[in-house]
């Protein structure tokens, strides 16, 4: 495992959630475990939870359809305008910017000039509108969705998420995730569907909740939120969607033992969608 965390790792911040986990590929009860003990000794690994619940809904919504190189001047833009300086969470508690407050009262023009680089800006904008008013009316603020997102059933939490516009389960699961700190939570982005297919882990023509459902019942609750983030790193790096590493050499992958290649096939350097080996 590495000493310190990769630049492109993208994880879910070091305060609060989460469960220390043992990664030994050797022990795990299930393939898709070992693969995520595997991914555990190659990438650094952390606790999850602790960002704020309202940021982190808007941090997803802007990183829909795009890329975080895209979307992150977005939300670095978004923040500078209208959240404020320094901590969101202590200048909440000191009686400051409420994002949520700042973001339901915001021009929707300004607002989508501020957020352009994420791209569908004019959409994003209107969504992030209308969510904030939202969280504003039924919550009182970003503070009392975050207490609601941490605090109350998980169930509960993801089915009032998915209920508002704008929300997939991709943003609800991230949600949970990342502010919520909730264990037994695999999002699942194009990365994680494309690798659980290809290497076997759910059925080749899964859609994604289906994929999300063999994960989470193959991977032990404390290592989902890693193995979403590290699937995710793993496909950007070895994994890609048109040339995957072992096209070139079947040992320069890592996990070549643990993977059916779906729709991979080295002797003709071809490679398919799995579903379409159906």
């Amino acid at each position: 495992m590495n000493d310190e965390e990769p630049a492109e790792n993208i994880s879910g911040g070091t305060a609060g959630g989460g469960q220390s986990a043992t990664f030994d590929p050797e022990t795990a009860g299930t393939r898709a475990e070992a693969v995520v003990d595997r991914l555990g000794e190659m990438y650094w690994t952390k606790t999850y939870g602790g960002r704020d619940a309202f940021e982190c809904l808007v941090r997803t919504i802007l990183s829909q359809n795009t890329s975080d190189k895209a979307s992150q001047p977005a939300h670095d833009e978004l923040m500078a305008r209208y959240g404020g300086d320094g901590d969101a969470t202590s200048e909440r508690d000191a009686g400051g910017t409420d994002l949520a407050r700042a973001l339901a009262d915001a021009d929707q023009p300004e607002l989508a000039e501020t957020i352009s680089s994420a791209g569908l800006y004019n959409q994003k904008s209107e969504r992030i509108i209308a969510l904030a008013q939202r969280i504003c009316e039924e919550y009182g603020g970003e503070s009392g969705f975050d207490e609601f997102v941490r605090e109350s059933d998980p169930e509960a939490v993801r089915s009032t998420l998915l209920d508002m516009n704008g929300v997939g389960p991709k943003t609800a699961d991230c949600v949970l995730l990342f502010a919520g700190g909730r264990g037994g939570v695999f999002p699942v982005d194009t990365h994680v569907h494309r690798i659980a297919r290809r290497m076997g882990l759910a059925p080749a023509d899964a859609d994604h909740e289906t994929v999300r459902e063999y994960l989470e019942r193959d991977v032990p609750a404390e290592k989902c939120g890693f193995g979403h983030t590290a699937m995710i790193q793993f496909g950007r790096e070895y994994c890609s969607a048109r040339k995957p590493a072992c096209l070139d050499d079947p040992d320069a992958c890592p996990l070549a033992g643990h993977c059916d290649q779906v729709g991979v096939y080295p002797s003709t350097d071809e490679v398919v969608e799995p579903s379409e080996t159906v």
